[in-house]
């Protein structure tokens, strides 16, 4: 039954292929936004120049107008410059932002403060909505409709929707503030992608009061492993996760873990592996699909589903959750109240051990954009560049280990003024955080593409969605 459903979402793919190659520009995928050092960023970033410049020497560039002409002006301004047209626009009116984080609330009276500075007169009221059950996408969309929206921005998380129902659609735009990029040893003409804020990091952690040992990503799919994972109905960035795994880096990753295995473990993993070459090349994926696949199936299958990262990381630093595991946001560890039974020693952090080998986790993006209708634009522009140039504006979100600021100055100024590397000192090993450039590294953190994940959503995506589901007591 499996295989005719695959065999379905494949035929359809295909003659969706068929159609949207006829040249519909709407439908081609935007690059990925670039979350690492400008090291990363400035071959694509050269590319881009280069095939920007043959196109304005073979036709004349069309002429911006409305919000696209307010941004490319503002790509060019400093964060002074950007506060005072800020202050001319919003003097004395509301402003209206949307996220799936709540911090962006704590953010706009730091803003607000920051403009105050300038002009000691400017006075400007605000609201922050945060939609539950991932309704942002609706309420943007539906926003977009009015000739000027209500809201000026948002912060929004799960890059394939982003892709798919907000830039390709046109309702979101992207802003590069100057410091920025210059910042990532970049411009805002050669960077390609959308702005992120963060990239926020799960990973795989297990209670160490039993005597279960996790010492390969491969162990938390081996049998009689039931992690806790809010899945991939309650977080979607989740199943973001698993599509990224197929993404021919991250599948190596899983076949030299897989490499690294006893002959007991090997011998349990190898008929599923096999199982799933048909489907890797039906898929299309690379050399090392399978055990993709093969991960995947068996985590999708196992995994006890949560409804959020709180209870999880409740549930395992818990002296009497022996030999339990979970993947859950890193941060979540700052919460815990230390009590005779309650500890955040009763968990280990499975990157973090001597000997761990694999993925440990995987990192996902809040990206920041403008509206295509935003009321207040240059406002909107400000409060972008106020969050993501300066240590008080991201200070919201730099507060808590396992978020890390994508511009490499404010995140070391985060360091400095929180000391997250040594924050649990020698009492809390687990809450020293080893970092953004640790974790995407040697931590083998699988990291969200936006553009990656929009194009395999329709058949990798579809195949996720057909795979049987863990029911604790079965």
């Amino acid at each position: 039954m499996k295989k005719k459903v695959l065999s379905t979402i494949l035929a359809f793919t295909m003659v969706v292929s068929a159609l949207t190659g006829c040249g519909s520009a709407a439908n081609t995928a935007a690059p990925a936004a670039d979350t690492q050092q400008a090291s990363d960023a400035a071959p694509a970033a050269d590319n881009a120049a280069d095939a920007t410049a043959e196109v304005q020497e073979a036709a004349p560039a069309a002429e911006l107008t409305g919000i696209d002409a307010i941004i490319a002006e503002a790509e060019g301004m400093s964060m002074e410059e950007l506060a005072k047209k800020a202050i001319e626009e919003s003097n004395g009116k509301t402003f209206y932002g949307v996220g799936n984080s709540s911090r962006g609330k704590s953010a706009l009276p730091v803003f607000i403060e920051y403009l105050q500075s300038i002009d000691p007169s400017y006075s400007m009221e605000f609201e922050w909505q945060q939609p539950k059950n991932n309704k942002i996408f609706e309420q943007l969309t539906s926003d977009s409709l009015k000739s000027e929206g209500t809201f000026a921005m948002t912060l929004i998380q799960d890059g394939n929707q982003i892709q798919s129902k907000m830039v390709d659609t046109d309702i979101l735009k992207t802003f590069v503030p100057k410091e920025w990029a210059e910042a990532n040893g970049t411009t805002a003409d050669a960077y390609t992608g959308f702005l992120p804020l963060q990239t926020l990091n799960k990973v795989f952690m297990y209670n160490n009061q039993g005597t279960a040992t996790y010492t390969n990503c491969w162990d938390f799919v081996y049998e009689g492993s039931n992690p806790l994972f809010m899945g991939v109905d309650s977080e979607i960035v989740g199943k973001n996760f698993l599509m990224m795994l197929t993404e021919d880096k991250y599948a190596t990753w899983l076949k030299e873990a897989y490499d690294k295995l006893d002959d007991t473990k090997k011998a349990y993993f190898e008929p599923t592996i096999q199982a799933m070459q048909a489907d890797a090349s039906d898929l299309g994926l690379g050399a090392n699909g399978a055990y993709a696949l093969a991960w995947i199936k068996l985590w999708v299958n196992s995994y006890n589903e949560q409804t959020d990262d709180g209870p999880i990381c409740n549930t395992l630093v818990d002296a009497s959750a022996k030999d339990q595991s979970g993947l859950l946001v890193y941060s979540k560890l700052r919460s815990v109240e230390e009590s005779a039974t309650v500890s955040v020693n009763n968990i280990n952090v499975a990157a973090y051990q001597d000997g761990y080998t694999g993925i440990g986790g995987y990192g996902y993006c809040h990206y920041l954009f403008l509206t295509k209708n935003s009321p207040l634009p240059w406002t909107a522009c400000a409060f972008i560049a106020f969050m993501t140039c300066t240590e008080p504006g991201f200070e919201a979100w730099g507060k808590d280990m396992g978020g890390y600021s994508s511009n490499p100055n404010v995140a070391k100024e985060i360091e400095d003024t929180f000391h997250h590397s040594t924050a649990g000192g020698d009492e809390f090993p687990a809450k020293n955080d080893r970092g953004y450039d640790w974790w995407t590294t040697t931590g083998e953190l699988v990291l969200e593409d936006p553009a990656y994940c929009s194009e395999v959503s329709f058949t990798v995506g579809s195949w996720i969605d057909v795979l049987d589901h863990y029911t604790p007591g079965e």
